[in-house]
């Protein structure tokens, strides 16, 4: 029997003695995890960007956050204004005209979809990773990503690398991604009661972001320009493999030949008609992407430190939430793609982008090689910078302004009225186009032109409309608790549009000017082809390979009273427009609220 009970006493001294080492361990490991989580708020940088930094307190002035959410957004916004340097990127090597080295203009083009493309889809991956680290955090990495693929693009461009140049983009995508979203969840958490405005004004900064990239980068590109050295009007040349070469001092080198209309497109000042030698110039493209990255890192960095969230549970003074959003009134992430409404939204929201992208990232180019041909007084290289800002301006109106109207109407009714406004537009469009070019000295010229540039910022509007309205209209779908996260899937739509725009734009217009160039050809004198290019017809397809043989050239020879084909190249991309719109019209209809099984359960 006394065994029985020292026994015992063993055992229980053993469960106790085990018991209290895993309740020591316990504490052990409770007091590494608060040390570790009051860690990430000491220091320099835990007090800058740790957890409570993060946090606005009583006396935080709501709208004073719009100053750093808005800043970033203009930042970000900056591919919007690509196409302004578009057209030098595809003459970075001949500067007055493209030589056979350059760039062709869809590769100087896309490096605006690869930041928009990168940035939706990091966006959507980080959104998770966003919420986690907080608003400051996310931001400052992105400011930082966003810079330095600036940097990294400029370095493409100076050393003629078309895979460093992408790969600037796609840094500057990343960073997009993770900047983008949380200043607009920080936002819309601050103004329960002004979710429309909140995030109209802030994307709407994202919009305007053209507005300070145009007159910024065009400034710092006249400032690094360096002009290309002028061989005079005639030389002898030589022809090979469809460039042309002069003699001098007895080595051969490649020249270009810049026409009237090529220069009228060109915002530099004392330059002549005539050959021009290849490499000898500088279009400071380079030096100009790496002054502007330098800004908007600052800039971005600089938010990072303004910007807070509010604390859980914050209700505006005098604000009562309507009882729909309650806790058990919110769709979790993980249910968001199982839900008809995620896919009729995003593709309705993809077709309605895509005109607007594709408007955009040819919108200096464009304007010019459809108007200048027919009124070069008017449609000047400073006409077309004003014409992109023109329609950044409508981006960003429509930003604002279609969100202020869509607390009003309603989300459902807005977007609905999106499809209406836009399909007619591109419609019509070429009929502008048409009525100005052939018959650029009517009366009525002027007023064809200014129709063609107010419908074109209208539908810029409806785009960034789309932009500013979809996160409201995404909490009003699925609730605001988790906006952030939604928004970054939602965010893809604009990687599907930023693609499929200037893709569709730039082929589409490619092929018109194949078939036009071919129909030209069958016209022209034998004899003035081979005098103007120095080479035989029949080599008509090298030369244009090697850009030495362009529209503005061929038309140069052309028999007189022969039309020119440029301005209509973009009719059938327009008539596009038009039809996918319509598309996105038909499936917003079916676009009806969510069902309640797929909302977070209360607890």
């Amino acid at each position: 029997m006394a065994g029985s009970v020292l026994r015992y006493r063993a055992f229980v001294q053993q469960q106790t003695f085990a018991l209290n080492k895993i309740n020591s361990h316990a504490i052990q490991v409770s007091y590494r995890c608060m040390s570790t989580k009051k860690d990430e708020d000491s220091g320099v940088f835990g007090r800058l960007f740790g957890p409570k930094s993060n946090v606005g307190g009583e006396n935080t002035n709501r709208w004073s956050m719009f100053v750093p959410a808005v800043l970033t957004h203009i930042s970000l916004g900056a591919p919007y204004g690509w196409s302004a340097i578009s057209s030098a990127l595809s003459r970075e090597h001949g500067l007055v005209a493209s030589a056979a080295t350059d760039w062709s203009m869809d590769l100087a083009t896309y490096p605006m979809s690869v930041i928009m493309a990168a940035g939706g889809i990091s966006a959507a991956l980080v959104g998770k990773w966003t919420l986690k680290v907080g608003v400051r955090k996310a931001m400052l990495t992105g400011g930082i990503l966003f810079g330095s693929g600036f940097g990294l693009a400029a370095a493409g461009v100076q050393t003629h690398n078309v895979g460093m140049l992408y790969a600037g983009a796609l840094l500057s995508g990343l960073g997009y991604g993770c900047a983008y979203t949380p200043p607009i969840q920080a936002l819309i958490n601050w103004f329960p009661d002004k979710r429309g405005l909140a995030s109209g004004l802030v994307i709407g900064g994202f919009g305007s972001g053209a507005l300070f990239f145009t007159p910024t980068i065009n400034y710092l590109c006249e400032s690094f320009y360096k002009a290309p050295k002028y061989l005079g009007q005639s030389i002898d040349i030589v022809v090979e493999g469809g460039r042309q070469f002069a003699n001098l001092g007895g080595q051969l080198q490649e020249v270009v030949y810049a026409t009237t209309a090529d220069l009228a497109k060109l915002p530099y000042q004392g330059l002549e008609e005539g050959f021009y030698l290849v490499g000898s110039g500088n279009t400071g493209v380079a030096a100009g992407l790496a002054t502007i990255g330098t800004l908007y890192c600052g800039a971005i960095v600089a938010s990072s430190l303004m910007i807070k969230k509010p604390a859980d549970g914050y209700i505006p003074k005098g604000y009562i939430p309507p009882t729909s959003e309650g806790s058990g009134m919110n769709v979790p992430v993980d249910n968001l793609l199982k839900t008809p409404q995620f896919w009729l939204l995003f593709t309705t929201s993809t077709l309605l982008a895509t005109g607007g992208m594709g408007l955009m990232s040819v919108a200096k180019p464009m304007i010019q090689n459809v108007f200048t041909g027919a009124m070069p007084d008017l449609v000047t290289p400073g006409f077309a910078s004003a014409y992109l800002m023109g329609l950044a301006a409508g981006n960003l109106g429509g930003r604002i302004g279609w969100a202020t109207v869509s607390d009003r109407i309603g989300r459902w009714n807005t977007f609905q009225g999106f499809t209406l406004i836009a399909a007619p537009i591109f419609a019509l469009s070429p009929y502008l186009i048409n009525n100005c070019v052939l018959d650029p000295s009517g009366p009525y010229a002027a007023y064809y032109l200014g129709a063609f540039c107010a419908s074109t910022v209208i539908a810029l509007s409806v785009m960034g409309g789309v932009f500013a309205v979809l996160p409201a209209y995404e909490a009003d779908l699925y609730g605001s608790k988790y906006i952030g996260a939604i928004h970054g899937r939602f965010l893809t739509f604009a990687a599907a549009a930023t693609i499929a725009g200037p893709t569709l734009l730039l082929n589409l217009r490619k092929m018109a000017e194949s078939q036009a160039i071919q129909e030209l050809l069958s016209k022209v004198d034998p004899a003035s082809f081979t005098e103007k290019f120095g080479a035989d017809i029949s080599e008509a397809q090298s030369l244009v390979e090697a850009k030495t043989l362009t529209l503005s050239k061929l038309m140069s020879i052309m028999p007189p009273g022969t039309v020119d084909p440029s301005p209509f190249l973009y009719n059938n991309t327009m008539y596009t427009m038009a039809g996918l719109v319509s598309v996105a019209s038909v499936l917003h209809f079916m676009v009806k609220p969510v069902d309640k099984k797929y909302f977070e359960k209360s607890q």
